[in-house]
């Protein structure tokens, strides 16, 4: 059996962050993701999904994502139901094991040159700050591989 999802879009609200009775963090929030077809109208219709991200990427998520950012991440579809006015309701939500960050704090969507905005803020790095904890400072930098560190 297979179980897996890889979704790529944007946070439609900053993640909540919160922790079981047992001291696990759990951090749950919305991703918007464009459908690749459009629809009769010319249009690209938008699927919202509910994420779950469990222990310590729950606590970098609520560290680092916010409304607006681009994410990429890979889990698994769960299902579970709980009873509300006598009645019972169904939940489907993605539990993510693997989330990207697509664009640093305060990046705005991409303008028309192609370029993020706010490029200088990922690199920059203030003893304290959220941005010296970032784990992708220094993102983009070449690196060269001998021939005896390459598997093939």
């Amino acid at each position: 059996m297979i179980n897996s999802t890889t979704l790529l879009g944007r946070l439609t609200a900053d993640p909540e962050l919160r922790y079981t009775p047992a001291g696990v963090a759990v951090c749950t929030f919305a991703l918007a993701v464009d459908r690749k077809f459009t629809n009769a109208q010319g249009e690209r219709e938008t699927d919202f999904f509910d994420i779950v991200v469990w222990r310590q990427l729950a606590e970098s998520c609520a560290n680092y994502l916010k409304k607006g950012q681009q994410a990429a991440l890979e889990g698994y579809l769960q299902t579970r139901y709980y009873e509300r006015d006598g009645r019972r309701v169904k939940v489907v939500e993605v539990v993510a094991d693997n989330v990207q960050f697509l664009s640093a704090p305060g990046q705005a969507k991409s303008n028309s040159g192609g370029q993020e905005q706010g490029q200088g803020q990922r690199n920059r790095t203030t003893t304290g700050s959220r941005e010296s904890r970032d784990p992708f400072v220094g993102e983009g930098k070449e690196i060269t591989l001998a021939d005896d560190d390459r598997p093939f």
